[in-house]
């Protein structure tokens, strides 16, 4: 329910006929037609963290009994205080969000290990991570990719100290919002029938839409998400109003080729894509073959020839007279002999003579009025000269006069079609056929074999997790194209997709980087959410989220993190080699692997005091490696010298080892951060002052707190 609703129910308690008056305006208000997306935004949302340990002041819900199917108490309550009694520790309980003037919050009493803390996300966090694991086989140098366990709104903001305006492309697959039980709001999942679905929905998404926007490079970076036909108007409208400035265009892809049969209605066969391009980002030509329905690309067998006669409407003599000359014909064996002088505006073509045994070939459209070549009379010297340009056969004064573009001649002078050479004519002549696609952009509709989601994303899923299943993963080679547009000229491009369900986009960029060697990374975010059906039965078993036996069913430990270590590795969980191969840009054996590096993290949420006093250093560490760019090691603690410097950063928390420290920065050129641990302004200064070049400095904690400080939203 909103917060309205909410007032409203506390108020007929007190004043029913108040709340039926304030109940009609707010309908009334309701019905009137505004301009743009309206919708109710909703309390913010409020998320669960088992495991956490509850501290007094925390926020909390009280459990239903272990082997409850019910919901249990939804209330949030606030621990007064613990004490310890014979049975275990127990919390004192205020109810929250509760108007003292309205009426008195309850009161209660609840077992510390009944307690959930709930993070509720109009307050500021402080968050650390926790390393859960890793797998290397990139080598030192390479940067790791990662996979970070956590709510992927606390996630976004955790993200905005290490990455913010440095990301270069985002990709998400939201939750669709079928009513399926495929996503929660506020803990509940959100059913078909619920009447705020759509604006429960729109509160979700924007609220992390609002947090990525300050990630991404406003100069130069893309939004990619997908969606199908139930949201796809809601989220377009949404995206506009967020990114106003954007360019956003949608294509329609189709996924599932045989259609998805519903009841009354047409099946569905595809999905959409939303591009929000910031800056100067554009997609950039790709081969392509003729798969991608309605685009112009083909493959380039054979040269292609365009004739040099400019087409198009309004071109004429007048535009270009610089451009209006004759091509001079041999009249008897049809060959171009000599490219003439342009012909003033102010004389008549007909007053040309051509040298004896010559012919004319003006630059004519169909219906006989003058238009203009498309190249100019020196260059078509040099085009006839190198051999590409080339005539038809001869009928009266007209033939076809044809030429090379320059990705024609370049393909020819690089040696794409084999052996070269020059017909009688002096025209180039091939002998093979070229291997190379013609690069373009493609259309808006979409219609490959490679984005069957069924072929190529739950077949394929499979194969590297058997036995373990994940609803609807994309096809692998989909998302791959779809990065490829934005990503490809950028080798160390960062890219995060905090809906990442079964690990798609950190296996394309993967893909993407063994095609050119690049050394992109992926953030990847994922909760360790456990599926409802699960659900059940593991609460029938007793068991409740935070539990060993109930973690290690949710989506992060069970199917990304085993997915992305089997891309890696070649190798299923079991330890058996990955069968199949790779199809379609590059093929190879999926037991390969790749020559990559992944670490593993879990969000953890700290105590602001606790960060400023040094005490949560070892989770605070992670961040600061994140910020440094991900590559080598991770400085988890400090030793007794006070200063350690790592492949990509170094940390200094005694001053007056400085020296020592700034000998050891400027010994590795490589080293671009330097985190400085003080409380001194003065402090600071003097130590970033003496900085080598290509080391930037960082204050520690300040920057870190000021950042969770201002993140604070409603």
């Amino acid at each position: 329910m909103s917060r309205l609703t909410d007032l409203l129910a506390q108020a007929r308690k007190t004043d029913p006929q108040l709340a039926a008056d304030l109940e009609a305006e707010f309908r009334q208000l309701t019905q009137r037609s505004q301009f743009g997306l309206v919708f109710e935004r909703h309390q913010p949302e409020a998320v669960e963290l088992p495991g956490r340990p509850v501290r007094r002041g925390d926020t909390v819900r009280v459990l239903p009994p272990r082997g409850s199917l019910t919901i249990g108490d939804t209330r949030h309550w606030v621990v007064t205080d613990i004490e310890r009694t014979q049975d275990g520790k127990q919390a004192h309980l205020t109810e929250a969000d509760v108007d003292p003037e309205v009426r008195e919050p309850a009161t209660s009493t609840a077992a510390l290990e009944d307690l959930v803390v709930v993070a509720r996300f109009e307050d500021p966090i402080y968050p650390g991570l926790v390393e859960t694991g890793r797998v290397e086989n990139g080598g030192p140098d390479k940067p790791f990719h990662t996979v970070i366990n956590a709510e992927n709104f606390h996630a976004l903001e955790m993200l905005t100290y290490t990455h913010r305006h440095k990301v270069d492309c985002i990709y998400i697959d939201p939750p669709y919002n079928t009513g399926a039980k495929d996503w929660k709001y506020n803990n509940d999942y959100v059913e078909e029938d619920d009447d705020y679905r759509h604006s429960k929905w729109l509160s979700f998404m924007e609220r992390r839409l609002q947090v990525a926007r300050e990630l991404l490079n406003p100069q130069d970076s893309v939004l990619i998400v997908t969606i199908d036909e139930k949201e796809y108007l809601r989220l377009g409208m949404l995206l506009e109003q967020t990114f106003p400035e954007a360019r956003i265009q949608m294509v329609s892809t189709l996924i599932n080729p045989k259609g998805s049969s519903r009841s009354g209605q047409f099946g569905r066969s595809d999905e959409y894509i939303f591009f929000v391009a910031l800056g100067g980002a554009s997609p950039s030509p790709q081969p392509l073959t003729s798969e991608w329905q309605g685009s112009r690309a083909t493959t380039t067998d054979k040269l292609r020839w365009v004739s040099m006669i400019r087409s198009g409407t309004g071109v004429s003599r007048r535009d270009r007279p610089s451009m209006f000359y004759p091509v001079l014909i041999n009249a008897h064996d049809g060959a171009i002999t000599t490219i003439g002088d342009p012909l003033p505006l102010d004389s008549d073509r007909a007053s040309y003579s051509a040298p004896q045994g010559t012919v004319a070939v003006w630059p004519l459209r169909d219906d006989g009025t003058e238009g203009r070549w498309q190249v100019g009379a020196e260059t078509a010297r040099l085009l006839l000269m190198e051999g590409f340009l080339r005539s038809g056969r001869l009928k009266g004064d007209r033939t076809a006069i044809s030429y090379l573009k320059s990705g024609e001649q370049k393909k020819v002078l690089e040696g794409a079609f084999g052996e070269v050479s020059k017909d009688e004519r002096g025209v180039i002549s091939v002998q093979g056929q070229s291997t190379v696609t013609a690069s373009r952009i493609p259309t808006t509709q979409w219609a490959l074999a490679a984005h069957s989601a069924s072929e190529h994303g739950t077949r394929l899923l499979s194969g590297f997790l058997p036995g373990r299943r994940f609803p609807f993963p994309k096809s692998l080679y989909a998302v791959e194209d779809s990065l490829r547009f934005y990503v490809k000229e950028k080798p160390g491009a960062v890219v995060l997709d905090f809906f990442s369900g079964s690990g798609t986009t950190a296996h394309a960029v993967m893909r993407l980087n063994k095609q050119d060697g690049g050394r992109r990374q992926c953030i990847s975010v994922t909760n360790n959410e456990v599926s409802a059906d699960e659900q059940v039965g593991l609460r029938m078993q007793g068991l409740r989220p935070g539990d060993a036996e109930w973690e290690q069913w949710g989506i992060c430990d069970y199917v990304t993190k085993p997915r992305i270590t089997a891309a890696i590795t070649g190798r299923t969980p079991a330890g058996d080699p990955i069968k199949g191969e790779y199809k379609f840009t590059d093929e190879f054996p999926m037991a390969d692997g790749f020559e990559e590096n992944a670490a593993f993290f879990t969000l953890t949420y700290e105590a602001p005091r606790q960060v400023r006093r040094n005490r949560a250093f070892a989770r605070i560490a992670p961040m600061l490696w994140l910020k440094a760019g991900s590559r080598g090691r991770i400085i988890s603690s400090l030793p007794e010298r006070g200063w350690d410097v790592a492949q990509a950063y170094g940390v200094l928390e005694d001053i007056d080892h400085a020296p020592e420290f700034l000998a050891a920065l400027e010994a590795d050129p490589q080293v671009g951060m330097a985190f400085i641990v003080t409380d001194s302004e003065v402090a600071f200064q003097s130590v970033a002052r003496q900085l080598p070049q290509h080391t930037t400095a960082v204050r520690l904690y300040e920057s870190y707190l000021h950042n969770f400080q201002i993140n604070r939203r409603a």
